[in-house]
């Protein structure tokens, strides 16, 4: 996801933003072109304002931006698609609305671009970001800086006395912390259009303001809401547990091991802390790269085998779906989601890597995704009809 109008985002006011001296690879920067005071928030901008703005969110938002990796990732040409198969791929990207697309298999490109051109836009991510920070939770876990079983309160100890005291990490991590949320992406009342123009409190997190209005609705681990709130906290633990922000751990942990071959911008809240469960932009080529590393095990950020654990069904949401550390799980595999068509889809069977960026006429919909659904099946099967 997520988030509603930061156009007058402040800089630098979160304890958890990295010294800038310190780490000169990471700028932090304010809008270039503030949105205007009456700008309802990127859940209802129109499609035209979306077609432009998704592009250059740095534009409009304050942000933390990192560099390429020093080692770039080449993604060698693979064998292309059947005709047929492009063509049926392209027919369900348009309907999709995306404006781009990029296949892997073997670490090698199968099918890039869009509608015939080959293109690699940088676009935001919305909640693909949420897998991102499962990933720096991972890394702060092998750096022995967190354990899973720790109370959120260790590393934000504001949310003492809240509907969060109690509640685990890893229930953080699942979204099973039994707190009230609601979702809705085309309310401006939800919660997840409010929480990020709560009036920022000094010396506190942007989230935890906000976490320490909401009330529990069930026993921490025992049911699941999907709460984009809940991936802001998850990144200020991190960030809180290794003392730096998101994106500054991420050029370290994500950029360099991946080989990013453009920078990555990650959007900051009112105080200044990157929003952990949503908006960061990179280039459709570095989603690429990042589902390819995370297909190969993450290596040296992760710890062994950490994929197949937060990439599991940790939550089992029927019909062969769940829920892991903030990654979604399918029969097909696994990946990361975002509103507005914004995919990383994993296929191990296949070594299959899919990255999408788009503007779907709505965040979601059951048409959207029954789309979506059908992209995946077809370049499976595309896949296993021509072999590389």
């Amino acid at each position: 996801m997520r988030i509603a109008l930061l156009g007058a985002a402040l800089l630098g006011l979160a304890g958890c933003a990295a010294p800038m001296a310190e780490r000169p690879a990471a700028v932090q920067s304010g809008p270039r072109t503030p949105l205007p005071a009456d700008d309802p928030g990127v859940l209802f901008w129109t499609p035209e304002q979306r077609a432009d703005r998704f592009g250059r969110m740095e534009d409009f938002y304050a942000g933390i931006t990192v560099p390429a990796a020093p080692r770039v990732r080449e993604l060698m040409p693979g064998k292309p698609f059947a005709s047929a198969d492009v063509a049926e791929i392209e027919k369900h990207l348009a309907a999709m609305g995306s404006v781009g697309a990029m296949v892997l298999q073997n670490g090698k490109v199968r099918y890039h671009g869009i509608a015939g051109r080959k293109v690699d836009p940088r676009w935001t991510s919305f909640s693909v970001a949420k897998s991102f920070t499962s990933t720096l939770l991972g890394a702060a876990v092998k750096d022995g800086r967190i354990a899973l079983s720790d109370p959120v309160t260790k590393y934000l100890p504001g949310l003492k006395g809240s509907a969060y005291d109690g509640v685990t990490v890893e229930q953080v991590a699942t979204m099973t912390s039994g707190v009230k949320w609601n979702e809705d992406y085309t309310s401006p009342a939800s919660d997840v259009a409010r929480m990020l123009l709560v009036r920022p409190v000094p010396g506190e997190l942007q989230s935890v303001t906000y976490a320490k209005t909401l009330t529990r609705e069930a026993p921490a681990g025992s049911k699941w809401v999907y709460k984009t709130l809940e991936t802001n906290l998850l990144g200020d633990i991190v960030s809180a547990a290794v003392g730096r922000s998101l994106a500054d751990y991420a050029k370290d942990k994500i950029v360099d091991p991946a080989g990013f071959a453009g920078p990555l911008f990650w959007m900051t809240d009112l105080t200044g802390a990157n929003i952990g469960g949503c908006c960061l932009s990179l280039a459709l080529s570095d989603y690429a790269r990042m589902g390819q590393w995370v297909l190969e095990g993450g290596a040296p950020t992760v710890p062994a085998g950490w994929f197949a654990q937060a990439a599991g069904p940790r939550v089992d949401l029927g019909n062969g779906n769940g829920y892991g550390y903030q990654w979604w799980t399918n029969q097909a595999g696994y990946g990361a989601q975002g509103i507005f068509g914004q995919y990383i889809t994993i296929k191990p069977s296949q070594r299959l890597v899919i990255a999408v960026v788009s503007n779907h006429p709505t965040a979601t919909g059951k048409v959207l995704t029954e789309e979506r659904n059908a992209l995946w099946k077809r370049v499976a099967e595309a896949a296993a009809r021509t072999p590389q």
